[in-house]
Order: structure tokens, then C-alpha cells, then sequence
């Protein structure tokens, strides 16, 4: 497909939504006129109900939270009641003085550090003695289970976990499904920016702390859609798979009658599946993220907060070849044309249709937010002419649809990514299909919402990776 001319998109508006204007501006109106008392008035839950999803939790037992069961006695539920997801390890050396400040405002039990209580933990044990209580008739229980809102301090990966094990609430048939709004603490923040969080963590952030609070007990409630990932390849191969991708049993996986005539699948095949809610990329920006989370990893002292984390990784991409695509002796700097085969459903069609890209396309991102690295929009704002022409629509969060375009070389992607041109326009999809076969590569590199994989390939047979929509939406806050 040939990318937009000029004429075909708006404007082009300055939209690189600075880190540092995002403090100064939390700086200015965080938390200025809220009270305390009244704060943990509206979003404290009762000291019972407190009591009991502590030791439920603790203990990873529903009934271990029963003996704080009050009977014929009747609290008053909160107006809003708050459940804080955060790591000790969030934002940089605030992470220890963010969760102290959270529990002043609220109360220690409702403050859940994920290096000790896994979210699937929390719906499992937490939601459950809640549920339980509201059975025996426990009207303030009942009442805070259906009002009660989480929010998650912490990166995009944080978020999608704590998504992704309430999201279960659905297949559980236990509604309602809390609501979640975000703390942003990790780098980039794309979550946190469409839906009005922020993109950085506030410098006076004991104010506005706050704020995020009081914003997350009364703000208005919107839907994001959530995608399933799913790999089929060869037994034969191993992957080192981020906490993102779970290993299934091969049995559990189906294709449609399409693939599984095929050939080129081998008898014995390995699954992995997981949920992605921000994007999924192939190729070199993966690779760029693979290498930058081994360097961290290996040597923490190194990446103490989203700023340096940045310039770190502004560093490590200059290295890795992005910018010397003329080098094609070498398979790894080759186009993505030469091990990969993309087939899309569009709307209201049940066929695969395979799209064509051109060689110069060295990375593929499928976008089902507005936001990509760090606030960037690289769909563009394409104008009502050119999306009729090429058959798109307006992107949102919650229609179902994604996003496909292509990053090329370095300097292409460089001028993408400070928004002085769009990146190439591929697809808008409702499902997609890739096709690996690896000839001269062994590996490929993908990621999934900031978590990289290193995806090897076999030459005699293919690698699948099949993208579809999970049937219920998330639920989240604004924080506009």
C-alpha cells in the first residue's frame, strides 16, 4: 500500500507530549483543595471488610476471612471504595515513600504491593471473601464489591497484568468487573496517556497522589479492547517467553480448517498464548527492546527511572543496526518481507486476505491505542478522503479494530517518532495472521506491550502467530 501524501493528512499539530509537562502541569492543581478525612471517608473500606480480604489473601483462602464476619451488624459501605495495585520497585526510589504515602490516605490493607500479592491472588482470594460475605448478607459487602475501583501504579506491563486477572472475572461469570485507573510509573506510559493519567510521575506527587485518587473515585468509565496472541511452532524449538506468553497444551489450540490442511505444520507443535492490550510488534524495534531489558537487567545500577531509562535507550537503539539498513549481507538487517507473510480479516469479513508490504519495512507494529513510544501517535490523523480511499476508519480504543503500519529504516522511524511524517499505513484489521519460515534467519524478535521475546524459526516448517479479539472489553477510568 503507498503511504500518505501530504495533502491527505490534517495539520500536522504538536503533539509530543513531554514527561516534564506533564509534571509541571500536576504540580500546578494536584491535590490543592482536597481534604484527607474526607478523602478516606469516601474511598476507606470498613475495618471488617479490610480485616477479612487481608487474611483471605494471606492465607489464599476465602474462609480465612470469615471470622470478621459481623452478624446483624451494619456498617455504612463507602462512596467509592479503592483497591491500589504497586510495586516497591515502581517509580525509581519513590516506590517505598508512594506506598507509605498511599496508606495514609487510605488504609494499609487496601494497598497491595504486587512483590508480595499477586493480582490473581486479590480476585481469587480478596473478591471472593467479599463475595462471600454479600452471600450471607453482609449489604455493605455486597454494596463495596459492586462499587469498588482498582488502581494500578505502575508501567503499561503492570497494568495489562492486573487487567488481565480481572479480566478472568468475566470468564467467571462474576460481575462486575472492577474499573481501573492508572499511576503512571513506568517509561513510556501509553496506557496512562489514553486515558488521561499522564505520561510521568508528578514531581510533588504526595499532592498528587491525591488528586489521583479523588479522580479515580468519581471518574467517568470507558472501554479498551484486549487482544489474544496465540504462537503455534515447532516442538523441536524452545522460547525463553516473557511473563506475557503461557504455555498451552497443544490439544487446547485450533485453527480453522485452512491451516490445519496444511503441510507445512509439523506433527509435534508447541502453543504459547497471551493477552496484549497496547501493541505487538516484529522486528527490529523488538530486537532494540530485547537487547535494552538484557542491559538492564544485567546491570540495574544503570536504569534508575524513566528518564534515564530513555537515554538509555535512545543510546542502545544507535547500536543495533537500525540506521545501516544498506548492510544487507547480513540476513538480520534484511526486510521483514523475507521470512514474513501477513494475512488480515477486515470488518465484516470472514476471509484471509494476505497484505503485501514492501522491503524496506524492517519492523511491523499492530496499535490498538493512540499512543506508541512514549505518547507518539504514528497512525497519523489521516484526513475523511484518504480514509475512504483506502478503506480505514477513525481509530479508537473500543471498535475492535487495529492498527497495522511499518517502520523502516532509522531515520524513517526517527522522523515518525518526533510525528514530522506517519509510519506506513499497512491495515486496519479485525484479526491477523502471521506466517514465519526462517531460511537464512534463525530467529526473529517480537514484544508485546514492552515485554520482548527472542522467537526462533525453523526452515523446514512455519511459525504461526494469529491475533484475535478477546469477546470482553476492559473496563477503565478517565482521568480527564
Amino acid at each position: 500500500m503507498e503511504s500518505p501524501t501530504a495533502d491527505d493528512l490534517r495539520p500536522a499539530r504538536v503533539a509530543v507530549r513531554s514527561s516534564l509537562i506533564d509534571s509541571i502541569k500536576a504540580c500546578t492543581f494536584a491535590g490543592a483543595q482536597i481534604p484527607k478525612e474526607q478523602l478516606r471517608s469516601k474511598i476507606s473500606m470498613p475495618q471488617h471488610l479490610r480485616f477479612a480480604i487481608r487474611d483471605a489473601v494471606r492465607y489464599k483462602s476465602v474462609d480465612a476471612g470469615m471470622s470478621h464476619f459481623r452478624h446483624a451488624v451494619v456498617f455504612d459501605p463507602p462512596e467509592s471504595p479503592i483497591v491500589v495495585f504497586i510495586s516497591s520497585k515502581s517509580g525509581g526510589r519513590h516506590g517505598p515513600k508512594l506506598i507509605t504515602r498511599l496508606q495514609e490516605l487510605m488504609s494499609e490493607e487496601q494497598v497491595l504491593d504486587l512483590s508480595h500479592v499477586k493480582p490473581n491472588e486479590f480476585v481469587q482470594y480478596g473478591l471472593g471473601c467479599l463475595e462471600k460475605f454479600a452471600a450471607h448478607g453482609d449489604t455493605c459487602a455486597r454494596e463495596t464489591r459492586e462499587k469498588l475501583r482498582v488502581v494500578v501504579a505502575g508501567g503499561d506491563g503492570t497494568v495489562g497484568w492486573v487487567l488481565s486477572c480481572l479480566g478472568e472475572l468475566h470468564k467467571q461469570g462474576r460481575e462486575p468487573v472492577p474499573p481501573t485507573g492508572i499511576i503512571p510509573l513506568g517509561t513510556g506510559n501509553d496506557l496512562s496517556r489514553s486515558f488521561g493519567w499522564g505520561g510521568s510521575f508528578p514531581f510533588n506527587w504526595k499532592s498528587g497522589i491525591k488528586k489521583t485518587l479523588d479522580r479515580a473515585a468519581s471518574g467517568q468509565i470507558g472501554r479498551l479492547d484486549s487482544w489474544n496472541l496465540r504462537i503455534l511452532m515447532s516442538a523441536r524449538e524452545e522460547i525463553n517467553a516473557p511473563h506475557c506468553l503461557k504455555r498451552q497444551a497443544a490439544e487446547d489450540f485450533s485453527l480453522d480448517q485452512e491451516m490445519e490442511d496444511r503441510r507445512d505444520l509439523p506433527e509435534k507443535v508447541s502453543c504459547y498464548d497471551g493477552v496484549f492490550y497496547n501493541y505487538f510488534s516484529i522486528g527490529m524495534d523488538a530486537q532494540i527492546a530485547y537487547g535494552f531489558h538484557h542491559l538492564r537487567n544485567e546491570k540495574p545500577y544503570l536504569a534508575q527511572g524513566p528518564i534515564s531509562n530513555k537515554i538509555i535507550y535512545s543510546c542502545f537503539t544507535c547500536t543495533q543496526g537500525w540506521f545501516f539498513t544498506p548492510c544487507i549481507a547480513d540476513p538480520g538487517l534484511r526486510g521483514l518481507n523475507n521470512i514474513l507473510r501477513m494475512y488480515i480479516k477486515r470488518v465484516n469479513c470472514s476471509e484471509w486476505e494476505q497484505i503485501h508490504f514492501p522491503s524496506s519495512v524492517r519492523s511491523i507494529v499492530v496499535l490498538n491505542l493512540h499512543n506508541y513510544g512514549s505518547g507518539r501517535n504514528p497512525w497519523g490523523h489521516p484526513n475523511p478522503k484518504y480514509m475512504e480511499k483506502k478503506g480505514f476508519v477513525e481509530a479508537n480504543t473500543d471498535d475492535g479494530i487495529l492498527e497495522v503500519f511499518g517502520l523502516k529504516q532509522g531515520w524513517h522511524t526517527s522522523f515518525v517518532m518526533v510525528e514530522l511524517i506517519t509510519a506506513k499505513h499497512l491495515a486496519q484489521a479485525v484479526g491477523l495472521r502471521f506466517e514465519f519460515r526462517g531460511g537464512d534467519w534463525g530467529k526473529s524478535y517480537m514484544q508485546m506491550d514492552g515485554e520482548p521475546w527472542k522467537q526462533p524459526l525453523n526452515k523446514a516448517y512455519s511459525t504461526f502467530v494469529e491475533i484475535n479479539r478477546v469477546p470482553n472489553q476492559s473496563v477503565m477510568i478517565s482521568g480527564d
